[in-house]
């Protein structure tokens, strides 16, 4: 997956989700109208990128998923409105939210912008859900003139990101700890990453698998362990890591070969394959047990009384 400007061979693509009724019918704006010329009108206004930024969420093979911006940006209050849409097709495949994270860090890395925010209908249980998720809260100070742009305020749900609410400054994810692997670079041949156990990780490693030729956008893993203690991590690609448990549901991306993840606790964990032929690494601290698996979501639920 990645981010590049929108083209004119995306027009079939955009005006396929804006005339699908299940994806639009909670947005702001008559989608449902809109012209194969009207599109295109929009992806070459799309090139004046002064005060909006519309990109394009493509796959590997540089097929159009989507549509995600930064509208309406303002270089004084250094402040932007995101959105995004995507296709059926593209929902639950990683693609909303890498085109979710992939744009806000433009907007602080790129545009030193401090404030993103962006609204949502309350009807929208599907975009609720989404943003709760990935745990945003509902904000209320958000400047009275970005709310008259809406006419219907009082039904809407207003979240924001701020410049440094971003994962790089998080050190564990529902409990489980985030870990910088040792790496020792070597000018213009590359980077060298290890770690041993019961020094670097807090457990003896006696099994390492890892998992390759996953095709972009596929799912794995749903299962959790009951005692087994885990190190996972992506030396190549990007990997949608989704970790559950009595601390809550959360996401990670993986796409540093130099970070992991350790999983010491009982922990529900699904898979997303952002880029295909990513390779997932873990380090376990038991052989294969299937005993240790718990591999129905209910009974997982069941087994931590939530």
């Amino acid at each position: 997956m990645y981010l590049r400007n929108l083209e004119l061979k995306d027009a079939d693509f955009m005006l396929e989700w804006m005339h699908d009724e299940d994806v639009v019918n909670q947005l702001k704006g008559n989608f449902l109208s809109k012209t194969k010329s009207d599109v295109i009108k929009f992806i070459e206004s799309s090139k004046d990128t002064s005060s909006n930024l519309h990109l394009a969420i493509c796959s590997d093979s540089d097929e159009y998923m989507g549509t995600v911006s930064l509208k309406n940006i303002d270089q004084k209050r250094k402040i932007a409105e995101f959105a995004i849409a995507v296709r059926k097709k593209a929902m639950n495949c990683g693609y909303s939210w890498f085109g979710m994270d992939s744009i806000i860090k433009r907007a602080f890395d790129l545009l030193d912008l401090e404030c993103v925010y962006w609204c949502v209908s309350k009807n929208n249980n599907r975009a609720l859900s989404f943003y709760n998720k990935h745990n945003f809260h509902e904000v209320f100070d958000i400047p009275e003139d970005v709310i008259n742009r809406y006419d219907k305020s009082d039904g809407l749900k207003w979240y924001s990101v701020l410049k440094g609410d971003v994962l790089t400054n998080v050190k564990s994810i529902v409990g489980c700890k985030i870990i910088k692997i040792n790496t020792v670079s070597s000018l213009g041949i590359g980077e060298l990453s290890f770690f041993d156990d019961n020094n670097d990780i807090n457990f003896n490693i006696k099994r390492i698998y890892y998992i390759s030729k996953v095709p972009e956008g596929s799912r794995r893993g749903f299962h959790a362990h009951k005692n087994l203690k885990q190190l996972l991590f992506c030396p190549y690609g990007r990997i949608q890591l989704i970790l559950e448990n009595e601390l809550g549901r959360k996401e990670v991306e993986l796409s540093d070969p130099s970070v992991g993840v350790i999983i010491e606790k009982t922990t529900w964990r699904e898979m997303i394959w952002l880029q295909k032929n990513s390779v997932l690494c873990v380090a376990a601290s038991d052989y294969y047990d299937e005993k240790d698996y718990i591999r129905d979501y209910d009974e997982f639920k069941k087994y931590l009384h939530l």
